[in-house]
Parts: structure tokens; C-alpha cells; sequence
């Protein structure tokens, strides 16, 4: 394509003509080309044809504080202009990053001693593998190298972090997962849990399917465990109660390290500024990316125990530096956002607002959805939730994947003015709304919510695709 022609092409044909989406379906995208987001404020975004949205998912489940806020952006901006980058390689470094990593190793639960900065939560993982294996093979242990993860897990893209992950849909095609990655079960009682199972039952059962895999790999080849305080992209899947204790004990008595991969649950989506703290979670690794920042510069971090400290710090013989970075690691301008959206968070105290506006839009989420003919399940922590919808309520038979049912609920929910997420693996539709939402916008929300879903209610049925029960 020569210039000319490239300039007469709109926004939306050239996107077609030009750019490759992430998690897209390509042939439809073809069709019906992007929807082009031109501005946000607060929890509202509006697009380039003037509609305006909630945003039930806070962008992809990372703009905790919102749109908009000034703060970051002067902050932002007064670091590019000081120091647009340098890098922190060869004990070099800047102060951002630096004030940055203290800052959070005060926030985090248990006894956490260095933080390393990353780009993504997909790289930060990868970075964690390659931890587990230098710290296993420091202490003399180099065989010791599987990771075990779960079912429907979401831990990322690239090659390491998507083996991690557990959903198919990562894996078909591309030649995954390695070898070294295992997925045990997924708890999810109300899909998984035997007829009668209570849930500390069932949270004894997960860990004792765990003790069976580690058994049969061998304990001396088996080197940690990672695992969403909450399952985020495979269906916002809440612990059992006592689920995380259950786990623990298994990893303490095999000798595996603990990867909290708080990604999405970090930085007070949960109700506590980490979901470890929410759900009784010993880490010894921590993921960090998305809230973080609150999206507005990429940036992410691996926080290692100072059991992991100790061993690494001696480094790899014959080799005179911890061999591992990337060019933008601790990138300042990524640091600076990343401390003024903390500040915000701090100053108004979005966990605890979380918590208590969570509490009501779970209530109200419940009252709106779970007596639906079409829901099977409505499952949350604070403002963070997953409606499931069923064939059957009480077989809790999944509609035919065919149909498309979440994904045309989702569909239909935009078009309302609510965006939310259809998630792969179930007819389920996810909610993550910035931290900053209000009763009212919960309200708002959920109204848009209910007239989608009762749109897909009526043309399930006048489809004859199915009958309410």
C-alpha cells in the first residue's frame, strides 16, 4: 500500500489493513472491525463515535484508581522530562524504581526481600521460572524443576508463562505446554466438588490430588506450585474455604516454593491490597503487574522471600552477575506512574473502599442475576465476579459451546453500554470494575447487565434453543 492510499483509509480500515490484535477472533475482526476507544474518565470510557460505556472490566482487569487521574500523568511527564530512560543493568539505577521497590516490599504480606521489574505479568512469570530453576540449582538441587499449576489457570503468553496457564485455547497450535509445567485440579466447588462435598472437603481433596501428582513425578523433581489467589481469565474461580492452608501443607512437607500470582488480585481488588492476605496465601514468590500502575505505563514485578535472597545472591559459579534483565526493566517513567497511582490508592483508601462497595455490588449482582432461569452461578470477591449461565440449573448442564451464549451475552452487554469479558472454557461473563466505582455506577451497571441478559434470554427461547425451567 503506497501513502496516498494509506491516507485515505479510515482509522477503522487501516487498523484492519495494518494491525494484528491480541486475542481476537481475526476473521470476524475482518468483518466488523474494531471498536476504537478515544477517551476515559473515572469508570466510563466513550469511543471514536461518541458512545459511551461503563467499563465493568477496568481495561483488562488492571485500571484500579480509574481514568483520567492527573496525578499520574504529571507524574509521568515530569519523569520523562527529567530522565525519559536508563537502565538498570551493571548496578546502574535511578531513583524512581528504587523508592518504588522499597515502597512495595512495605505493602506486601510475609517476609519479602527484593523486587524485580518487568514489562508484563506474562514476563514476570517467565521470569519466575527462571528463578525456581537458578535458586534449585544453587542449592544443588538441578533436577528439581517442575512446576506444578492448575487447570484453567491464567498465567500469561509467552513460551513459559503460557505453559503455566491452563487453558487449551493457549496451547493448541502453538506446541505447549513444556514439559516441565503440570496442571492439577481446578477448585471450583460448585462444578468440581462431589454431591455433599463441603468445602473444606473438597479443599482436602485438591490438595490430595496435588500429593498424588507431586508422588507420581517424583517429590525431588518437583519445585513449586503457582497459583491465582482468585482464577481470573479461567472463570473468577474463589477458593474454598481453607483451600490455600490445605495446599501449603503438601508444598511444605516436598520442599516447593509458593508463587502467588497476584496479577489481577494485588493492588486491593480483593478488599486487602493482596489477595494472599485475603485468602491466608504464605508466598514466596509474588507476582505483580496491572494494578500496579493502574495500566497507565506497562510495568510489572517479581518479589522473591529472603529465603529465595539468600540462595541467589552467592550467584552461579564461574558466572560474575545474575544473568537476567531486560532493556526496560525498572524503566523510571514506568516507576513514576506506578508510585503516584499508589499514592492515590493510599489516599483514598481504594482497598477498604473496595471492600465495602465490593460487598454491595456483590449483594446487588446476586439480586439481579442469581434467581435468572439462564445463571447457574453468580461467584465473587469484592469487585471482582463471574456469572456462569447453564442449560440447566439444577444439572448444571453447559449449553452447547457452539451457541455462543457468553460470548453473545458480553456481545450484547457492550451494546447496552456495559463492557464486560465472556472467558473461555464456560458460558461464564466476568466483572472488574475500577476500584473507584460508586453505588450508583454499580447500579447503573447492573440495569444495563440485566437488559442484556434478558435480550439473550428471549432469543434463546424464540430460537426454540431452549426452554426455562
Amino acid at each position: 500500500m503506497d501513502i496516498e492510499q494509506a491516507h485515505n483509509l479510515s482509522l477503522e480500515e487501516m487498523d484492519k489493513q495494518s494491525f494484528l490484535h491480541p486475542y481476537t477472533a481475526l476473521k470476524p475482526h475482518l468483518e466488523n472491525g474494531p471498536n476504537i476507544i478515544k477517551s476515559g474518565s473515572g469508570v466510563r470510557l466513550t469511543n471514536a463515535a461518541g458512545k459511551s460505556y461503563i467499563d465493568g472490566m477496568a481495561g483488562l482487569w488492571c485500571v484500579n484508581i480509574g481514568w483520567g487521574h492527573r496525578e499520574v500523568v504529571d507524574a509521568i511527564t515530569e519523569q520523562a522530562e527529567n530522565l525519559a530512560y536508563y537502565h538498570s543493568f551493571f548496578s546502574m539505577g535511578t531513583e524512581a524504581p528504587i523508592r518504588l521497590a522499597d515502597r512495595i516490599l512495605r505493602l506486601v504480606p510475609g517476609n519479602m526481600s527484593k523486587v524485580f521489574f518487568g514489562n508484563s505479568g506474562s514476563d514476570a512469570n517467565d521470569t519466575n521460572v527462571k528463578l525456581v530453576h537458578y535458586y534449585n540449582n544453587l542449592r544443588g538441587k538441578p533436577e528439581k524443576k517442575k512446576i506444578i499449576s492448575r487447570k484453567r489457570a491464567y498465567h500469561g503468553v509467552t513460551v513459559a508463562s503460557a505453559s503455566l496457564t491452563g487453558l487449551p485455547s493457549i496451547h493448541t497450535a502453538f506446541d505447549l505446554p513444556l514439559p516441565t509445567v503440570l496442571h492439577t485440579e481446578t477448585p471450583h466447588h460448585w462444578r468440581n466438588a462431589k454431591p455433599g462435598m463441603s468445602e473444606r472437603d473438597f479443599s482436602k481433596w485438591c490438595a490430595q490430588k496435588l500429593e498424588e501428582m507431586i508422588l507420581a513425578e517424583g517429590p525431588e523433581t518437583v519445585a513449586a506450585f503457582i497459583a491465582e489467589p482468585v482464577m481470573g481469565a479461567g472463570g473468577v474461580i474463589i477458593p474454598p474455604e481453607g483451600y490455600f492452608p490445605e495446599i501449603q501443607k503438601v508444598l511444605r512437607k516436598y520442599d516447593m516454593l509458593m508463587i502467588a500470582d497476584e496479577v489481577i488480585t494485588g493492588f486491593g481488588r480483593t478488599g486487602n491490597w493482596f489477595g494472599s492476605e485475603t485468602y491466608d496465601i504464605e508466598p514466596d514468590i509474588i507476582t505483580i503487574a496491572k494494578g500496579l500502575t493502574s495500566g497507565y505505563v506497562p510495568m510489572s514485578g517479581s518479589i522473591i522471600s529472603d529465603e529465595i535472597w539468600q540462595v541467589i545472591k552467592e550467584g552461579a559459579p564461574g558466572v560474575a552477575y545474575f544473568a537476567h534483565g531486560y532493556t526496560y526493566s525498572a524503566h523510571p517513567v514506568a516507576a513514576a506512574a506506578a508510585m503516584a497511582n499508589i499514592d492515590i490508592m493510599e489516599r483514598l483508601d481504594l482497598p477498604a473502599k473496595c471492600a465495602a462497595v465490593g460487598s454491595y455490588f456483590q449483594r446487588r449482582l446476586r439480586e439481579v442475576a442469581a434467581d435468572h432461569p439462564l445463571v447457574g452461578e453468580v461467584r465473587g470477591e469484592a469487585l471482582l465476579a463471574a456469572v456462569e449461565l447453564v442449560k440447566d440449573k439444577e444439572t448444571k448442564e453447559s449449553f452447547d459451546p457452539a451457541l455462543l451464549v457468553g460470548p453473545t451475552l458480553s456481545k450484547y452487554t457492550i451494546e447496552e453500554g456495559l463492557i464486560i469479558r465472556a472467558l473461555p472454557l464456560s458460558d461464564a461473563v466476568s466483572f472488574s470494575p475500577p476500584l473507584v466505582i460508586t453505588e450508583a455506577e454499580v447500579d447503573e451497571a447492573l440495569a444495563l447487565f440485566k437488559r442484556a441478559l434478558d435480550r439473550v434470554t428471549d432469543e434463546l427461547v424464540k430460537d426454540g434453543t431452549w426452554t426455562p425451567k
